[in-house]
Formats: structure tokens, sequence, C-alpha cells
């Protein structure tokens, strides 16, 4: 967990090494036919160093297996693995960081357990939420769903393309890189990353041609 909390540079923050986010999502991977594991394998292959070990059904054993079996794999490409919720299995698992949305634990209390050092993403979705995670100890700082979505359902209204540009601009000026999520697709990737997002997520997409690895050099060859 070598990557700093803060990032030096809100032009070029270390903590996002790639404008391309892959949340691997259990669910989402199972239903394409994929495991877990051999999807994060296929997405690094196609290029991917960004991921994040998300199993909403999961049991704390079970996450904590998922993400170590994630982590050993990532560890030949100098990938950088983020666990959703669970700073604990996190820490556990030595991955680089945890993901929390609004109902988990908030990042004062994730610091406490993963420490200064280690990447902490907020999940955002409201103007108040915004203002409140650029207070809190984060690297990071998600926005969405920037377009509808069936992948998750929030509970929140799609955001558009404005909404993230203004969030993005806010959060580069207190050095924090801002992460767009919901609804992305390649046709749209490129778009939202002009609007100021360091990175796009993307979940359902990579997995919509039955080829993840060729569908994550595609979309790194849009991003740029």
């Amino acid at each position: 967990m070598n990557i700093p909390a803060k990032p030096s540079s809100s032009s070029d923050p270390a903590v996002i090494l790639s404008p391309l986010y892959v949340v691997l999502d259990r669910e989402v991977a199972s239903r394409a036919g994929w495991t877990l594991a051999d999807l994060a394998s296929a997405v690094m292959a196609g290029g991917a160093r960004l991921l994040q070990v998300r199993a909403k059904d999961a049991s704390g054993a079970e996450l904590l297996a998922l993400a170590q079996d994630v982590v050993e794999r990532a560890r030949p490409a100098g990938a950088v693995v983020i666990v959703n919720d669970r700073a604990d299995v996190a820490r556990l698992a030595g991955a680089a960081g945890v993901h929390v949305g609004q109902e988990d634990l908030a990042p004062a209390a994730v610091r406490m357990l993963v420490g200064p050092q280690a990447i902490v993403g907020r999940s955002t979705h409201t103007p108040d939420q915004v203002t409140a995670a650029l207070d809190e100890p984060i690297s990071y700082l998600a926005i969405g769903p920037v377009f509808d979505t069936a992948t998750k359902a929030t509970g929140y209204a799609a955001l558009g393309l404005e909404r993230v540009a203004e969030v993005a601009r806010i959060a580069r000026a207190r050095g924090l890189p801002a992460v767009a999520i919901g609804g992305i697709t390649l046709d749209r990737a490129a778009e939202v990353r002009r609007a100021g997002a360091a990175a796009v997520a993307v979940i359902t997409d990579l997995l919509t041609t039955g080829d993840p690895e060729r569908r994550t050099a595609e979309y790194l060859r849009v991003l740029g």
C-alpha cells in the first residue's frame, strides 16, 4: 500500500493509474459465464491496471478469497486492486485500498483500518454528498450514475455530463481525481473523460461482446 492518499498533482494524480477503472462484479461476471478471477485475468491481458473487486452477496471469507486471488494475479502486471465496501478484507488481502459507498464505514474510520497510504474511494450521488466527501480523507471521489444503468439500483437519477464536469472541476481544485460511473459504454466513454473525469468505471459493458480482453483494449484506445 504505497500509493499516496492525497495525490500531489491534480492534473495527473498518482492514484489513477489508468483512465479505465474496471469494476469486477461477481454477479455480473457470473451471468456472463465468467468467474471473477478469470475475468480479472482477461481484462488485465487487455491492459487494465486499475481494478475493483465487488461481490455484494459474498461472505467475508468468500470476499477475502476472491480479493486475494485477484491481488495475486494483478501483481505480475503491476495492477492496482481495490476492494469494494470492506476495509478489513482489503487489508487482509494486501489490496491497495478500499472503495466505500454512502452506507459503508466513513472514510475516517476506513483510514483507521487501512492506514494513511492506502487508496480510499468514496461514492457520491448528490451535491451534499460531494461536499461532505471533499472534507473526508479520501484518495478519489466517484460520481454517478452518469447515465441510466441496470447494473446496480442506486436510487438516484442519471446525472449527465454537465454534472460530471462540475464535480470534476470541484474535486480537481481540492487535489482529488473524479471517477465517473454508471451506464458508461464504449461509445460514451470518451465524452465522459472529456467532461473532466480522471477515469471511467465500467462493469457490464466489458462483457457485452463476450471478449472482455479485447473490449478492455478498445476502451483504452478510445480513452487515450
